[in-house]
C-alpha cells in the first residue's frame, strides 16, 4: 500500500509554516491559512509556495535517521550520539540535527541551511 508520512514544518519562532503530507507519490502542502497545494515532487512544491526548496528526496531518508542515497550521494558527514543513534547529519548543504527519537525512528529534527531554519515534527509513521 501507499506509505504516508506527515510532517509539520515550523520556523525557529514556532510559527507553523505548513503541514506536508506524502501519500504514495503525491505531496500535499497545507499552509496556515488552509490553502492546499499538490504536486508530485516536493522540491518544486515548497519552492512555489514557501519560497525555498525543501530537499524532500533527502528528507524522506533523513526523517528515517539515515543519509539520502538519491539522486546522487552527496558528501555526507555524520555524528552519532552516546547511544549510537544518528545525532547530526550534513548533506546537500543542509545540517540535520536529531533532537528526539520515538523508538527507533526520529520524531523531532532541526534542519538548517544558510539563511533558513526548519523544525520538523514527524507525527506518525505508517
Amino acid at each position: 500500500g501507499a506509505r504516508s508520512d506527515e510532517m509539520l514544518l515550523t520556523t525557529p519562532f514556532g510559527q507553523g509554516i505548513a503541514r506536508l503530507v506524502r501519500a504514495g507519490d503525491e505531496f500535499t502542502l497545507t499552509t496556515q491559512d488552509g490553502s492546499e497545494y499538490r504536486a508530485g515532487d516536493a522540491e518544486s512544491l515548497t519552492e512555489q509556495v514557501l519560497g525555498f526548496r525543501l530537499p524532500l528526496r533527502g528528507l524522506a531518508d533523513w526523517v528515517r535517521g539515515r543519509a539520502a542515497s538519491a539522486p546522487a550521494p552527496a558528501p555526507t558527514r555524520e555524528r552519532a550520539n552516546a547511544s549510537g543513534r544518528l545525532a547530526e547529519l550534513e548533506q546537500s548543504g543542509w545540517t540535520v540535527e536529531y533532537q528526539e527519537y520515538a523508538g527507533a525512528l526520529p520524531s523531532r529534527l532541526r534542519l538548517t541551511y544558510p539563511g533558513l531554519e526548519l523544525r520538523v515534527a514527524v507525527s506518525e509513521w505508517k
